[in-house]
């Protein structure tokens, strides 16, 4: 695949601004998404895809037609088109830099913003090659830039290569995916696929069927504020009885100290007076019953605390999110397989394990469609370190065509 070719396809997708909003219940979120919705279906078309459709929602579908004398399973790939509102997405300015020294790289001279292996070393394993990083003043978008970037460039890949077999192709292109709302008015009837693969891993290697349990909890503290000189006995410090929820859970079961299959609460926002205290956590476990066991504590927690005061203040609003894939993608584990041999075929080192986070293919599993998760390159998402290298985004476009191939063979 030609490099160039690859890299001004990704910055042109990375220079509009997509950032989606949690807080608008739209779809999609934010009208912005539309923008690259409408360039990649006008390029799918130029390109030679088939049945490109933009529907009312901002999701974008295509096929690119079987080229086989013999039926194969129909197969999805999948990347969202947002980028995340963690961090701001709006006037990204890419910078290209070639033949990595495995040295610091100046972001941001003015600001004096860096981005250095001593920190984030997985960029050690990218000496040589070309990595593509923001300024520092915003995200760079790679996640799911880049995934989308590697469909495009295997469906085109493999339209200018009509001697490489492979079966009927589906591709998506979602809207919302950051904000957790990729595969809620996702067709799976009209997909049409019997599986998929989201495109949206991080570092090279990355194929992923295992995701957290996932649940969205707010925390409400009431309290009751009178004057500090006359309140003995009559005031209630919502925010001291907040204290309190948060010093209760364990202390260890947090995001920054547990990795791999560890689940943890997580306090995101809070705000709070006197009067009334809000504690938003987002609560993660693999394990089914650890997680149900977690959203029990917190629960049980403010029942403990209302009977220490003798009255309900605290009040638990829990909501599931979504839920681990693998019981879906288990019961079809060649899917996985044939991803794993595509990728040792090409010398790449599978690394298959859990994602410590969502993914729409979680949602989309649980719809019908098994979704295991690809690596798309990047590192260092949601934030002004986010870095690729060109070289994984073509290795993943590579896996993709690889799959392709090997479908049209397993199945004949």
């Amino acid at each position: 695949m030609n490099k160039q070719h690859i890299i001004d396809r990704f910055v042109k997708y990375v220079t509009i601004d997509t950032e989606s909003d949690p807080n608008n219940p739209a779809f999609p979120s934010t009208e912005k998404q539309w923008d690259l919705a409408r360039v990649l279906e006008k390029e799918l078309k130029e390109i030679g895809m088939d049945d490109v459709d933009l529907d009312e929602n901002c999701y974008l579908m295509a096929t690119l037609p079987s080229n086989l004398d013999y039926e194969v399973p129909t197969i999805g790939f999948v990347a969202h088109i947002d980028t995340s509102p963690d961090f701001t997405g709006a006037n990204v300015k890419p910078q290209i830099h070639e033949n990595y020294d495995g040295k610091d790289i100046l972001l941001n001279k003015e600001e004096n913003i860096v981005l250095s292996p001593d920190y984030f070393e997985d960029l050690l394993q990218y000496k040589g090659q070309t990595i593509i990083t923001t300024d520092g003043t915003t995200l760079l978008g790679a996640d799911d830039k880049a995934g989308v970037t590697e469909i495009v460039s295997a469906m085109e890949y493999l339209i200018q290569h009509p001697e490489i077999k492979h079966g009927k192709i589906r591709v998506c292109f979602p809207p919302d995916e950051e904000v957790g709302k990729g595969a809620h008015m996702f067709d799976v009837e009209k997909f049409g696929a019997k599986w998929a693969y989201t495109m949206d891993g991080s570092q090279i290697g990355e194929l992923e069927y295992e995701n957290f349990n996932a649940a969205g909890a707010k925390v409400t503290i009431e309290g009751k504020i009178v004057h500090p000189g006359y309140a003995k006995g009559k005031m209630i410090n919502s925010m001291l009885i907040a204290n309190e929820f948060i010093n209760a859970l364990p202390e260890d079961e947090v995001p920054e100290k547990t990795t791999g299959y560890e689940g943890f609460f997580h306090l995101h926002h809070m705000e709070g007076s006197v009067e009334k205290t809000t504690l938003q956590y987002i609560v993660r476990d693999h394990d089914m019953d650890q997680f149900n066991n977690r959203k029990k504590a917190m629960l049980d927690l403010a029942e403990v605390l209302n009977a220490k005061s003798g009255q309900k203040l605290v009040s638990v609003e829990m909501k599931d999110q979504y839920y681990n894939m693998k019981e879906k993608v288990t019961p079809v584990m060649y899917i996985v397989d044939i991803a794993e041999e595509v990728m040792k075929d090409m010398n790449i080192t599978p690394l298959i394990k859990p994602i410590r986070g969502g993914t729409d293919g979680s949602q989309l599993s649980y719809k019908g469609l098994p979704c295991p998760n690809i690596f798309a390159g990047g590192h260092n998402f949601h934030g002004r370190y986010e870095y690729v290298p060109v070289e994984s985004i073509i290795k993943a476009s590579e896996v993709i065509v690889g799959i392709a191939q090997k479908v049209a063979t397993k199945f004949k």
